[in-house]
């Protein structure tokens, strides 16, 4: 049993749980699965992020030396081999050009990693059902933390990038983790949900990965969403990475502060999406077992 395994193991034997209690639902127990287990989720995910890169020569490394190459490799594609031009109000520029793609590809692999591994979490962690009592949901939360953590690095790329290319930074980086809480809420529902469909329905997990990359491309990643017709505008913004990578757009390369009111009821939406996906996965996790 490894370190953050027994930890959890002994904390959760703390707190008496009894393991034919009806799991809780409510709202506030969502939070509380989190701030209860923080210990153990903040050693699972340095786990996670420190055994993606184990047996490597650069180790973490490749955490600054992948966002880097893939600047790069967006600079070259779309200004140079595809002669990409963003719109009006943005300067031609290769280097403005792939910093507004680079910023649509974080806010999409954030959204990507964190889906994509979600029908698989229980699967992959069958230890975890059958042998000892362990918080079974902090599991997509410990997923979505380690896809934060790789979204930050790149964040921190971008801003380099910026800097060195302007000279500057607009001080509304800094609202740019506010934009991003919304869309964490809405990805963390949506992983509970996956993880326990993922469980009953395996082909839950190549249907997610498809899926994705056709968001990928109905999103304004490698485009503004002005470049669309009126009528496409309208249902573009209905897809749930839009309107945060638009708005994290406009306060990197544009320094304007971020729609407030969008943004509120971008939360509102989210939390009630995180609350569904939570109740449901504390509903069927009793089903867990019986088909792993």
């Amino acid at each position: 049993m490894d370190a953050a395994l027994a930890f959890g193991y002994k904390t959760l034997h703390m707190h008496f749980i009894d393991p034919h209690r009806p799991e809780p639902i409510s709202f506030f127990s969502m939070f509380g699965c989190v701030t209860k287990n923080y210990q153990l989720v903040l050693q699972m995910i340095r786990r996670e992020v420190v055994g993606r890169y184990k047996g490597s020569v650069m180790g973490l490394a490749w955490s600054f030396l992948n966002p880097i190459l893939m600047l790069l490799v967006y600079t070259f594609v779309f200004s140079v081999v595809f002669k990409a031009r963003w719109g009006e109000g943005v300067s031609d520029g290769r280097a403005d050009f792939a910093l507004l793609v680079f910023i649509g590809m974080i806010v999409q692999g954030l959204f990507t990693e964190a889906i994509n591994r979600a029908p698989s979490l229980i699967i992959n962690n069958v230890n975890y059902v059958k042998k000892v009592v362990f918080p079974l949901e902090i599991l997509p939360v410990i997923s979505l933390g380690t896809a934060i953590f790789h979204s930050l690095i790149s964040m921190i790329v971008l801003a380099l990038a910026f800097f060195l290319i302007n000279g500057y930074l607009y001080w509304t980086i800094i609202f740019v983790p506010i934009i991003l809480l919304p869309l964490l809420i809405f990805v963390l529902g949506i992983s509970w949900i996956l993880a326990s469909l993922g469980v009953f329905i395996r082909d839950v997990g190549q249907t997610i990965g498809i899926v994705t990359t056709i968001l990928m491309f109905m999103s304004p990643v490698f485009y503004p969403v002005s470049a669309l017709p009126l009528k496409l505008q309208k249902w573009m913004m209905l897809n749930p990475l839009t309107f945060i990578i638009e708005q994290s757009r406009l306060a990197v390369i544009s320094g304007q502060t971020p729609d407030w009111a969008g943004l509120g009821i971008y939360t509102l939406v989210a939390l009630v999406v995180m609350w569904i996906g939570y109740a449901w996965f504390q509903k069927t996790r009793k089903g867990f077992s019986d088909v792993l």
